[in-house]
């Protein structure tokens, strides 16, 4: 197994540099990762960094709250897209869910998955934020709403992703054929093993190239 077609190289600092997002993207060149998360304003620059690889630009949309207007979200998905991401990773709107309100958050999904197309979309429901009820309620409404992945955390929250977590969002997510992404706090390879054990089809990390280096080094 190559450990790293499963990695996303992470860096969605507010003080990442332009000087970091070259490093970031010529460390996922180097070590044959999936692909970079950045943050939108760096989806041009990383496309122009990588043209000519393999390695798919990701970014961040209503990040790191899901609070925002679906509309906002919208038109964040379309300006990645137009600067040539390849992926969009979207955060649900948590304080809806939380309301119980089911219908919006659906809704705000449907909204930035037909806006993507045929890009995928995959949600992030900060699972940390989450009963275990919720984390299996919160993958069914991805999963209801069309996206392509559900995703634990932003990594920004109290906690991170969990062999746990990925295991209940593997089960809604074997339901609806949809991927399950971990991220929030991963850090070596037992980890990233531990997590594709579990269920997970991508790991989002910020020491991605390390990680792909230590397991290639064995």
């Amino acid at each position: 197994m190559n450990i790293g077609e499963y990695i996303e190289h992470t860096l969605l600092k507010p003080d990442a540099t332009v000087e970091d997002i070259m490093k970031l993207c010529q460390e996922a060149k180097e070590a044959k990762l999936f692909g970079v998360c950045v943050n939108p304003c760096y989806v041009a620059l990383a496309k122009h960094l990588l043209v000519g690889t393999k390695v798919k630009i990701v970014t961040v949309v209503g990040f790191p709250l899901g609070a925002t207007y679906s509309e906002v979200k919208v038109l964040e998905a379309k300006m990645a897209i137009e600067n040539h991401a390849d992926e969009i990773d979207m955060v649900m709107n948590i304080s809806a869910f939380k309301t119980g309100d089911y219908a919006a958050v659906v809704e705000d999904i449907e909204k930035v998955v037909e806006a993507s197309k045929p890009y995928p979309v995959k949600v992030i429901i900060e699972a940390c934020l989450l009963t275990e009820e919720e984390k299996h309620k919160a993958a069914q409404l991805v999963v209801k709403a069309g996206a392509c992945f559900v995703k634990t955390s932003t990594g920004f929250a109290s906690g991170g992703a969990t062999v746990e977590d990925v295991r209940i969002l593997r089960q809604e997510a074997d339901k609806g054929h949809i991927g399950v992404k971990a991220a929030g706090g991963i850090r070596d390879a037992k980890a990233v093993e531990a997590m594709l054990a579990a269920g997970a089809d991508r790991i989002g990390t910020s020491v991605g190239h390390k990680i792909a280096g230590a397991v290639h080094a064995k």
